[in-house]
């Protein structure tokens, strides 16, 4: 079994997410600028086992998809000619940054580190990843 990697996927970073390698628990990992990504990607593949990734699907309220989602079809577009072998799943990601913030706020950092977007970026791929680990298991 390898591990499954989340991104909460923005115009300027990117959260990351990994489970250990058997798919239980959901860790932060880093906060990667968006230009970077598929370089961090190809790094990490390579010394680690990736099974599949989980990218956010970014919705409102009423489930209307922000207009973040053409970038992120184009960083999937990407994701799959670089890497064929590992199928990408979608999760909702709605609330997910609120729940971060929240969680942070709640961990006794100051207020300068809960303000940190980076940190509330990983805290929310760490949220998606475990969602879908709960969800799958259902």
């Amino acid at each position: 079994m390898g591990q499954i990697l989340a991104i909460d996927y923005g115009k300027a970073r990117c959260g990351i997410a990994a489970t250990d390698d058997m798919q239980i628990i959901a860790s932060g990992l880093d906060t990667v600028d968006t230009k970077l990504i598929i370089e961090f990607l190809k790094k990490y593949f390579s010394v680690n086992k990736v099974e599949a990734i989980v990218v956010g699907l970014p919705t409102d309220l009423k489930g209307n998809i922000s207009e973040v989602e053409t970038d992120i079809l184009k960083f999937i577009e990407q994701f799959e000619k670089e890497f064929p072998g590992i199928p990408v799943h979608r999760f909702d990601e709605r609330f997910t940054s609120k729940m971060a913030s929240f969680f942070i706020s709640q961990s006794g950092k100051n207020k300068k580190q809960r303000q940190e977007k980076g940190l509330i970026d990983k805290v929310s791929a760490t949220i998606i990843l475990q969602n879908f680990l709960e969800q799958r298991t259902r």
